[in-house]
């Protein structure tokens, strides 16, 4: 006979793992009794040669989970992965924030909250709350919901050392911004990044007036074929009659990163079709069969492909802002490459752009192409390059310390920024660090498992190998180990890796919450309480694993719902 107690905590933890599986699959509380049905339809049938089926049964028709006992389990444990959350980021050196706001389904702006800390050999990245703004979203209004918030949760704030924002004038603003009134409220400096993803972005946007004319084109082309139901069943048809494998085209949306690109070469790849298509609709636009017009657009499709690379290359949760920076600046060097590339006419690095001025001077040789103009273009994105990310560029020397402490000098002002860091004890201990021989072959060992680490991610990622990319240790881990493992004659020198460690070079992890926001908060579930979609959202994207056990021996005996 198995005791009640020990069968109660069986339901429980069962319930628990029941309820976390409902959440991180995004279905409604309600959908817990669906869930109870369908393993006893299965187990009716599953189990029927088993000779205790029926203590089977018994188990799961006595498993809670009703959709009160659903959102209740939910709660529990979200508050235990809070409570896990603070307990390491006051426990950590040192912690950093990303922050983001946007608009749910129902209009209200919910404010993101990401903090990045130190936790062993391990950099978290963890979503410590949804912050709902019932009113206006001004600077005050998100420093004040920050601020409370914060208190509530005994956050450590004298251990922020950086935020990174979208860069939008209620974070940044000079006198009332977010990161303004933080500063002020904490009488320190912090350190301020704009993230680099929407940076590179905004470099992508700034296209010539002539360039603008070329996308405003196919945007025209596109709207008129995919908007309208008909002409978009017809063209559908007409890809399939002429064996053109892709499905149609693609809708651009000014907010997705990489819809600029795709739109472009999926525009490209199906130019042919379109034609023949606008043709039989009696639509005009000379433009598509235009040289100088096709010039244009042949070398965007190939320049946003190269943007789209490099924005995919700096996505991801744990990237480093050394990584993220040396991103930046190997494509400004692509981008010289690129000029010199189109000013000789070799076009290596243009596919699309070489094919066609091929084609055409197949047909015509005597043809001339002004690719000075496109030239011109790749210096203005140059241009545009070099003059942003300036605070990437500002602390370049305290960003390569963390991999090369024998090597930076890095700037007292850098060090400023960094709580508790003795300038004195930091000189001494680089001094003892750059003549011991074993530390700085530890760290030259360091890099080549770094080197072997990018071998072996760009061999995965040239066979689309995602899954098994994902299993690589991350390179921040072996960073952090690496410091970890010097004895504490170095500790300063711990203090300032783990500081620029923990800083958030983009606000990739607030995206990435409110995709998982959009796909909670749906028009079905769209009056889900504040409570309910901060749980929700929280055992979503935490990387802690609840502890269903410890949560039960708080829970009183009670019966099955």
């Amino acid at each position: 006979m198995i005791p009640a107690f020990f069968l109660h905590d069986i339901h429980s933890c069962t319930s628990f793992a029941g309820s976390l599986a409902i959440v991180r699959n995004r279905k409604p509380f309600t959908d817990g009794e669906y869930a109870k049905t369908f393993m006893l339809d299965v187990a009716n049938e599953l189990f029927d040669d088993f000779s205790d089926k029926d203590k089977i049964i018994k188990r799961i028709k006595d498993m809670p989970l009703s959709a009160r006992t659903v959102h209740n389990r939910t709660i529990m444990m979200a508050k235990q992965v809070e409570d896990t959350q603070v307990k390491d980021i006051n426990a950590a050196p040192y912690f950093s924030l990303a922050l983001d706001e946007s608009t749910d389904i129902s209009h209200l702006s919910q404010f993101s909250v990401i903090a990045r800390y130190a936790a062993g050999d391990t950099l978290r990245e963890e979503s410590l709350a949804v912050l709902p703004m019932k009113g206006s979203t001004r600077g005050e209004d998100l420093f004040k919901s920050f601020i409370e918030f914060a208190k509530e949760k005994n956050l450590p704030m004298d251990k922020l050392i950086a935020v990174c924002t979208d860069g939008a004038p209620c974070m940044v603003g000079k006198n009332r911004g977010f990161v303004a009134l933080l500063r002020e409220h904490e009488n320190r400096p912090i350190l301020s990044f704009h993230c680099i993803l929407h940076q590179e972005a905004l470099c992508a946007q700034m296209c010539g007036e002539q360039l603008g004319e070329v996308m405003s084109l196919v945007i025209r082309v596109v709207n008129f074929i995919v908007a309208r139901a008909l002409n978009d069943r017809q063209f559908k048809t007409l890809l399939d009659e002429v064996g053109n494998n892709y499905p149609g085209l693609l809708l651009h949306s000014n907010v997705r990163w990489l819809s600029r690109g795709k739109v472009l070469s999926r525009f490209a790849a199906c130019l042919s079709e379109i034609r023949t298509f606008l043709e039989m609709k009696n639509v005009e636009h000379p433009e598509l069969t235009d040289t100088e017009w096709l010039l244009k657009f042949y070398y965007l499709v190939d320049i946003t492909e190269h943007l789209n690379q490099l924005n995919v290359k700096m996505q991801g949760i744990g990237n480093t802002v050394l990584s993220l920076q040396q991103a930046v600046f190997g494509f400004e060097n692509k981008l010289e490459l690129f000029i010199m590339d189109i000013e000789t006419g070799r076009l290596l690095h243009f596919e699309k752009l070489r094919e066609f001025k091929d084609a055409c001077t197949a047909s015509d040789p005597a043809q001339h192409f002004d690719l000075q103009q496109l030239a011109g273009f790749t210096s203005d994105l140059l241009q545009s390059f070099k003059a942003r990310f300036g605070e990437f560029r500002e602390h370049t020397r305290l960003f390569k310390f963390i991999t090369h402490p024998h090597e930076c000098a890095v700037d007292k002002v850098d060090l400023s920024y960094i709580p508790g860091v003795s300038i004195r004890d930091f000189e001494v201990e680089v001094a003892d660090l750059k003549a011991s021989d074993m530390w700085v072959n530890k760290f030259k060992s360091l890099n080549e498992d770094l080197e072997r680490l990018a071998r072996q991610q760009a061999e995965l990622a040239s066979k689309h190998k995602w899954a098994e990319m994902k299993k690589l240790q991350p390179a921040d881990k072996l960073i952090v180990k690496t410091w970890n493992a010097l004895p504490v004659t170095y500790h300063t020198l711990q203090r300032v890796s783990i500081a620029v460690l923990t800083m958030f070079g983009s606000t990739y992890a607030c995206e990435q919450s409110f995709s998982h926001l959009n796909n909670i908060k749906t028009n079905l579930r769209s009056r889900l309480t504040d409570e309910s979609l901060n749980a929700c959202m929280k055992l979503n994207l935490t990387t802690y694993q609840p502890d269903y056990k410890a949560i039960s021996k708080t829970m009183q005996h009670q019966k099955s719902h």
